[in-house]
């Protein structure tokens, strides 16, 4: 099945952090150590791509996905009992800086308020959606 992010979905990744789920992201850095980190300005950039607002440009995930640019996010909401267990390819999207640091929640905007940082655009090649009504799987083509 090709990736679709549903309605649902969408909703899910973009509230987040407001659902107090911020989405996890698994990257490797340049000596090969794999990091993970909350990024609580995952954002939906339409059916098969995300974006996230780094506020260090020379920071751990950015500089990372210069080097390899295979990361992982992963969305678990136990109360609603859903997952979201996404991978992709990640890159530094400076187009899209004003884009992402707008359409980032309120507080993640406060913590950067000079827009020092940077976009980080994820194609994604993978998801997996688990829920109460079954496991849902989807691959690029």
């Amino acid at each position: 099945m090709p990736i679709e992010l549903s309605d649902e979905m969408k909703e899910r990744i973009d509230g987040a952090l407001e659902n107090g789920t911020p989405i996890v992201v698994a990257y490797v850095d340049e000596q090969g150590a794999p990091h993970l980190s909350f990024r609580g300005t995952t954002q939906v950039l339409g059916d098969d791509r995300l974006a996230i607002w780094a506020r260090d440009p020379a920071g751990g995930l950015p500089i990372a996905v210069a080097q390899n640019p295979q990361v992982a996010l992963l969305y678990r909401d136990p109360l609603a009992r859903r997952s979201l267990s996404m991978s992709g390819r990640a890159a530094v999207a400076p187009e899209l800086n004003d884009t992402v640091y707008e359409r980032s929640p309120e507080r993640e905007r406060d913590r950067d308020p000079e827009r020092k940082g940077i976009a980080i655009v994820v194609e994604l090649d993978q998801v997996v959606s688990s829920g109460p009504d079954g496991v849902l799987r989807m691959t690029r083509h």
